[in-house]
């Protein structure tokens, strides 16, 4: 067939170019449009990433409510923690052992020039109206008149208790009185410690919970890993304290 004659449903535009129109069902003619099959594709493309995210959001979500539903798991305790972790954070401190040691020193060169002066000794703590801040925190300002230390010795005995030290009772009373007077609100007067335990820097005590500040069962808790993991019981802790002047 000769190429040049005009095919059914073509005709020739203006300047010999054909067209090609095709005639539909209704016997109008339109253009075939080229574009039709891209659109196609965009449509499954598009499609398909929509089922992609649906179903991985699916998938997040079915893994979200299995997790909830798993059994949770148990904390660690302070003591676990101190196996664990490198360096062992009840373990011996050279630079603030060196500090309590020379708070000890000043404390009792103070307590000898007192008795030559016939004067009363300068007290080892202070009662602040400013828990510190450091290690992330800000220094919190505490309310008056809510510190107990009569309560406070009565929760420490009942946490040593369930620790299975109720023969320490002796030695942890003590040795907190003397430190602290049992008091939640106690900084020592040349080092800085803090709290009943007198943590040094009291920060420390941020392992046991955020509100090592004001909590006296968060402080006695931190005390009482601390002194298992450093001097393995209240008396141990009591011995070093007797002879060093700190522990």
């Amino acid at each position: 067939m000769n190429s040049g004659s005009p095919q059914p449903n073509e005709r020739r535009e203006p300047g010999g170019r054909r067209s090609s129109r095709k005639t539909g069902k209704n016997g109008r003619s339109g253009r075939t449009r080229t574009s039709g099959g891209a659109v196609s594709k965009r449509v499954l493309i598009v499609g398909g990433v929509v089922l992609l995210l649906v179903g991985g959001g699916a998938f997040t979500a079915y893994t979200a409510v299995q997790n909830a539903s798993a059994q949770p798991q148990q904390p660690l305790t302070l003591d676990d923690m101190a196996r664990v972790l490198s360096p062992d954070p009840f373990g011996p401190d050279p630079e603030t052992d060196a500090i309590k040691a020379r708070a000890a020193q000043a404390l009792k060169a103070d307590r000898l020039k007192a008795q030559r002066e016939d004067r009363e000794p300068l007290s080892q703590v202070k009662i602040v109206k400013e828990a510190p801040g450091g290690g992330g925190f800000n220094p919190q300002q505490l309310p008056p008149g809510t510190s107990n230390p009569t309560g406070n010795r009565a929760l420490g005995k009942q946490m040593l208790d369930a620790r299975g030290w109720s023969d320490q009772w002796g030695c942890l009373e003590k040795l907190w009185m003397k430190e602290s007077g049992w008091n939640e609100r106690a900084m020592n007067t040349s080092s800085g410690a803090y709290g009943i335990p007198q943590s040094l820097p009291g920060h420390k005590m941020a392992s046991a919970g955020g509100d090592w500040q004001t909590n006296a069962a968060t402080q006695i808790e931190w005390g009482l890993g601390y002194i298992k993991g450093r001097y393995g019981s209240p008396c141990g802790a009591w011995a070093h304290s007797q002879a060093k002047g700190w522990y």
